[in-house]
Parts: C-alpha cells; structure tokens; sequence
C-alpha cells in the first residue's frame, strides 16, 4: 500500500557519506534537515511562546496528543482554530501520536521523571525502568490502549484511527502513526510483540489517512510511520522493511534513547536507516544531546526532538562550546563570562546566553525567579539550532567526519 498524493516531498541537497543535507516541503512550506524541533508539550515549549520561536528562527515545533487530549480538549483546540490560531504560531508542527506518554505516564500517577531516568533520556545504567509491562497502567491490546489521564485519572481510549482523526483536526503539518515504546531494556519477547503490533497499527493508521484524503478533510497533512525494535539491528531492519513496504510520507525511529546505551543504539539506528527509503525524511525521536545528534546525523537521521534544552535550562544546566555546565555552582557568583561568546549565531541572529553573564544568571536561579529558566531555555535551544545549522554547512561542505569528530571531544 502506497500514500497517495504525497503533501509532503524531500530533496536532498548534499551528501557526505552517510549524512544529509536536505529540504523538506510541505503543505504549509519548507523547512531544513538537519533540523531540530524543540518539544511544546501543551502546545507551548515551557516558559516561550510563538514570538520566541520567531526570534529563535524556529521552523518546527512538536506537540504532544496525548496531553493535548487530555487538557483542553481535541474539540477546544479545533473551535479555537488548531493548534496554530490555539498558539499564534505560523511555521510547522510535528504532533507525537502520545504512544511514547501513554506507556510512560500510565505506570506511575503524575510522573514522566521517574526514579532512574536521567533528564532528556536514558535510565541508570543497569537498572530496569520502573513500569515493566506487569505494573503498567496501560491497557494494550490488538484494537488500541485503554489508559487513565495523567492529570485527573479519567479513562481513556485510543486507536490508531483515532490518534489520526485527533491530529487531524488539531491540525498539524507532520502527524505520527500511533505505536508501542517499550522502555530498555525489556526482554526480546516483550519488544518483539511491540514492534509486531505497532506494524499493525501503522497500516491502520496509512488506511485512515487514506481515507481522509480521499475524503478531502486531511488538510494537507504528512503522517510518519513509526520503526520500533529496540536494540536488535535485525528487528529494526524488518520494522524499517515493514514500514517502508507500507508506505508513509516520513519515518520515525522510536525507542531509542530510553535507557540503551550510545554504543547499543548505533547499530540498530544504522539498521534502520540503511532501510528506510532515502526520498523521504527519516526522524530520531527523543534525541537531543549532541553526540548522539551527531551520531545519527553520520546514520543519515534528518529530524530530532527532545526535552532536553528546556528541561536543562529549568534546572541551572546550559549547553555551551565547552559541555554543560550547571549554573547554580558558586564559582559562577562573580563570573562576568556570557553563556555564549558569539554575539551571532550561525545565521546571523542574535545569541540569548550573549547578553546575560553567568553571575546574574547565577543570582536569578538562587533566588528562584523564573527569568533565569527562561534566559536558559531560550539559551539552550538556540545551541541546538546553531549545532544543526553546523552540521548542515558541514556536509555541503565535505567535511561532516571532521565536526563529529570536533563534536564528540567536547560531548563524549
């Protein structure tokens, strides 16, 4: 089964090896892989908003179903326009189906940041996540998930046909298929049973889109496919396979960087890469330290999102040229020193971390006031954006291997 009349085209503009330089054209425009997309969870990244994403030069922002769902509601954020008249923001917005929240949220009440998981992704080395399969919460089954709200315990249901007619009418640019996330690790059987069903649930999902463009009401919108398989390099060569043969306008990789390690989530992120078809975008879900962006950049990855910028910066943490560094530390109290020395970034903005110096930053985050999680987000995101904007230039210029390389002696 193929999509037919594709809203969505990738051109690829460059390449060094492995790693790509592209465009992606949508409905709604076009934006640049390597790109990063900062997470707006409730239809806001914490503590920005739409003029914010303009400053940054954002081209993409992720929002989640799952919380979108549960508050305010599919129906008031359709009365008041989809999530961009919701938001007042005119460039794209990539929605996650909620698979990922509804198998995380659903196994402790209230906690995404349980005990053994590490900001912005993996879990203690060596430690089984809290939430296997046996405790969970969420009910799976061939059809879809039964699950309880996370902010008042409210029942919930939700189908592959259904995590598309909610994204439709929330009205985003780019929607993921609903799938299964098992956390790592898991045992073979456990991840095996959720790839296969995620495999059902990803040509369900193509059916209904399908049928909504057939029907006119899919608004011009691209759905992504999701390839699960954990660290097994075979599985993600058969979920790739699969996806591919069943056709989406973009591929996502989930569930990596949920607790394997860098050197386990290599092989099977190549796996699948080498797989998916090249004419169209392939996206590393929760990815979102340098390193391993850089990684997956070599591995032909196009899009990245994560947490990780913002849930940093609401904790003292900033990225910088020299590897984070925590900004609540006393040795900061008399630091004239910006975040950032570079008054421009690569494209010729301005740099948040420019302005402020790390003893003021230091001073607000001591006094709690929420200015300095703001100024670091903001921070934060910028890094990101310039790191990717980096590896772009990079590889139209030839010379990818050596930033990597520049790259990892820093994030290592």
């Amino acid at each position: 089964m193929s999509v037919p009349s594709s809203p969505l085209a990738f051109e690829l503009l460059a390449a060094d090896g492995s790693a790509r330089r592209g465009q992606v054209t949508t409905a709604r425009g076009t934006f640049q892989t390597p790109v990063f997309m900062p997470v707006g969870t409730r239809g806001a990244v914490i503590h920005l908003d739409a003029t914010d994403y303009e400053h940054l030069g954002l081209e993409v922002v992720l929002a989640n179903t799952y919380h979108l769902l549960a508050r305010p509601g599919i129906d008031v954020v359709e009365a008041l326009g989809g999530l961009h008249s919701f938001s007042g923001w005119d460039g794209h917005f990539l929605t996650d189906s909620g698979g990922f929240q509804i198998m995380s949220l659903g196994r402790r009440p209230g906690g995404a940041d349980r005990p053994g998981r590490r900001p912005g992704g993996a879990s203690e080395p060596g430690r089984r996540p809290e939430g296997s399969s046996q405790d969970a919460k969420s009910k799976v089954d061939d059809e879809g998930v039964t699950f309880r709200s996370t902010y008042d315990g409210t029942q919930m249901r939700l189908t592959p046909e259904d995590a598309v007619d909610a994204q439709r009418r929330l009205g985003s640019d780019i929607q993921m298929a609903l799938d299964i996330c098992p956390e790592l690790p898991a045992p073979p059987g456990e991840v095996r049973e959720a790839t296969e069903r995620t495999h059902l649930w990803a040509a369900r999902a193509a059916a209904a889109m399908d049928a909504a463009r057939r029907d006119g009401i899919a608004g011009g919108q691209a759905l992504f496919g999701i390839c699960q398989g954990g660290i097994d390099p075979g599985l993600r060569h058969a979920s790739a396979e699969t996806l591919a043969s069943i056709g989406f306008d973009g591929y996502g990789i989930g569930g990596l960087s949920v607790g394997e390690s860098r050197s386990e989530m290599g092989p099977a992120l190549r796996a699948a890469t080498e797989v998916l078809p090249a004419d169209r975008p392939r996206y590393l879900m929760g990815v979102g330290d340098p390193a391993r962006i850089v990684d997956a950049i070599a591995a032909g990855v196009d899009m990245f999102d994560c947490v990780l910028p913002s849930r940093l910066g609401r904790h003292g943490t900033a990225l910088t040229p020299q590897g984070r560094i925590n900004i609540r530390n006393a040795r900061f109290a008399r630091d004239t020193t910006p975040l950032d020395t570079r008054e421009n970034g690569g494209d010729g903005r301005p740099q948040p971390g420019a302005r402020f110096s790390r003893g003021y930053l230091r001073h607000l985050m001591s006094v709690n006031e929420p200015t300095a999680s703001r100024i670091l987000t903001l921070h934060n995101i910028a890094f990101l954006n310039d790191l990717v904007a980096d590896a772009r230039a990079a590889v139209e210029a030839g010379r990818f291997s050596a930033f990597r390389e520049q790259v990892n002696e820093v994030w290592n």
